[in-house]
């Protein structure tokens, strides 16, 4: 975990990170970057495919559906947020635990 000094930092390295595409004085904008390390890139994307039946990261992904974005674009941002929950993993030196969720108050809702 000491090997990637942020977040950002391991997305970079996993391919994760969006890429400003710049030729001279012409900027682009952002783009998926070709580099990186493939398989983890690969691992990290599948682990977001597979984890669309939590409900957690299934809400997070009809978000990004939401906000326009394609279903591989919203599966790229899904890898990346794993990615910052494993950073943080890493960094604290902790397993896993996944966030307790609790559903509102009908009754509360309504007022």
């Amino acid at each position: 975990g000491s090997a990637f000094p942020t977040a950002g930092h391991l997305a970079a390295y996993a391919g994760l990170a969006p890429v400003t595409r710049r030729s001279g004085t012409s900027i682009k904008g952002e783009t998926r970057s070709q580099r990186g390390n493939h398989a983890l890139k690969s691992t990290l994307f599948l682990s977001a495919f597979a984890s669309l039946a939590d409900p957690v990261s299934r809400a997070y992904y009809d978000r990004k559906r939401a906000q326009g974005k394609r279903h591989n674009a919203a599966l790229i941002c899904l890898a990346r947020r794993r990615t910052d929950v494993l950073f943080a993993m890493l960094r604290d030196r902790t397993p896993y635990a996944p966030p307790i969720v609790t559903k509102p108050d009908p009754e509360l809702a309504a007022a």
